[in-house]
């Protein structure tokens, strides 16, 4: 028996279908720092949370 799509599966196709990006979202790298995606903040490599905006890539 086939299984459904998830429903994130389906919301991700739609959204794709409309030039829409659905890859989950992460640090960006700066030199040897890491770079918030939000504020462009900028933190040593073993954060976890931008001390700045508090975004954290789990709450993404």
């Amino acid at each position: 028996m086939a299984t459904a799509p998830s429903t994130d599966d389906v919301i991700d196709q739609f959204l794709t279908r409309r030039g829409h990006e659905t890859d989950a979202v992460g640090w960006d790298e700066s030199y040897n720092k890491k770079q918030c995606p939000e504020c462009g903040g900028l933190h040593d490599a073993t954060a976890t949370e931008c001390s700045v905006c508090e975004w954290s890539p789990a709450r993404s």
